[in-house]
């Protein structure tokens, strides 16, 4: 049997973190942080358990990545959705209802994400998180910002805030309430993005196509 080319081990490490990724968001949703082990969360994907930490150097570092995965593509759908749309203001707005749906949709999750960030190892620079920066980014560049290296981190925090705030034990505030005080710091109408009274949720979206562990149309690599 011939060798496997390096564009086939290649496919293959990207297929097997995709699946850690995946099974890393529904083990930790589905029982929390300190319930969720690496070897349930190799063995959910399917992998052998040293392949985790090849990829990541421990579990907070997997959580966080995968957590980075579902909120940017969470966003990138929402950017992207019909009817599509150069408009900065509507952009703007559906990168809020887009983070704010998620704190909605997963608490349990989200609650470990914000939690993990406040850990000695902080926040983590990954592919998943610089791709969350680059679309957050390019939104406020849309919505006419002029100094995207200061507006940028600014519309991060004020997003942080709002989902901890949603998720805090004992005294949450209620998405709405935190989503109209963002609306109105920059200005943007209520019916814009995806109003929380436009579509209330009756059961949580299926993640998995985020995730995805074939192939998605990419060109061959020589």
């Amino acid at each position: 049997m011939s060798p496997r080319s390096a564009s086939v081990n290649e496919e293959l490490r990207r297929r097997s973190r995709e699946r850690l990724l995946q099974a890393a968001v529904e083990l930790v949703d589905e029982h929390g942080f300190e319930a969720t082990t690496l070897g349930a969360i190799a063995d959910r994907a399917g992998s052998a358990r040293g392949l985790v930490s090849y990829y990541f150097p421990g579990k907070r570092q997997l959580v966080q990545s995968a957590v980075h995965r579902l909120m940017h593509r969470t966003l990138e759908e929402a950017l992207e959705h019909e009817p599509a749309t150069e408009d900065g203001r509507e952009r703007l707005a559906r990168a809020i209802d887009s983070i704010l749906g998620l704190a909605r949709e997963r608490p349990v999750l989200m609650r470990q994400h914000m939690a993990g960030l406040l850990q000695a190892e902080g926040f983590v620079q990954c592919p998943e998180q610089r791709r969350l920066a680059e679309l957050l980014g390019e939104t406020v560049a849309r919505y006419g910002s002029h100094e995207v290296a200061a507006d940028y981190p600014m519309l991060r925090a004020l997003l942080m805030g709002a989902v901890y705030a949603a998720l805090v034990p004992g005294v949450p505030m209620a998405i709405p309430t935190l989503r109209a005080e963002l609306f109105e710091r920059y200005g943007l109408d209520w019916e814009l993005g995806v109003p929380p009274d436009s579509a209330p949720v009756t059961e949580r979206r299926d993640i998995s196509r985020f995730f995805a562990t074939e192939d998605r149309g990419e060109p061959e690599r020589p």
